[in-house]
């Protein structure tokens, strides 16, 4: 009973840094990757669609994404659906496809960034924090019904406050890498 309310409180941790992880990808650098397009919804044949199912998304250089569309009758769509995102990119139709270049970022906009990568990791941390409490409390009303020793729950407390720290600590290297990648000219 114990392995398992620690195995699911590092599930629900591990969940919450991947949030965290995610959330990064889609912040912009100033470098080009095709994972800031991969939350835009593209009108397609009436309906909304991924970008990535109605294209091919790849990186030409640092500083250039272009998308290829299989069907040409979409490039109007896609180059709508980007400017509609509010990204802060300016895609140009070039005949069979659009390229989207990366401009670089200005000092002003990597500070607003890093803030934004700090506002993440401390949703993050709160996340994982209240995992702990959560698990905790579910160890202590298990203590009653389970009827196991106080020192095996104190352990397990023990264990679930060294994952808290092991998650806490990745999601502050998460950021330290981030802010070194925004601020990086």
């Amino acid at each position: 009973m114990i392995r398992e309310i620690i195995k699911q409180t590092e599930d629900k941790m591990h969940k919450a840094a991947e949030v965290v992880r995610q959330e990064f990808v889609k912040i912009r650098t100033g470098k080009a990757t095709t994972a800031l397009l991969d939350g835009i919804k593209v009108d397609c044949y009436g309906s909304s669609m991924p970008l990535t199912q109605v294209a091919n998304v790849s990186v030409h250089d640092v500083h250039t994404i272009t998308i290829q569309p299989w069907d040409k009758n979409m490039v109007s769509p896609i180059e709508k659906a980007i400017q509609a995102a509010n990204l802060g990119l300016n895609p140009i139709a070039d005949g069979a496809g659009v390229r989207v270049p990366i401009p670089p970022l200005n000092e002003e906009r990597r500070k607003d960034l890093v803030k934004l990568v700090k506002k993440f990791a401390e949703d993050g941390k709160v996340a994982v924090r209240n995992i702990r409490r959560d698990g905790i409390e579910h160890l202590k009303k298990s203590e009653k019904a389970e009827h196991f020793s106080e020192d095996d729950r104190k352990r397990a407390e023990i264990d679930i406050q060294k994952m808290t720290d092991k998650f806490i600590k990745d999601i502050d290297g998460l950021v330290a890498l981030k802010e070194k990648e925004i601020m990086e000219v």
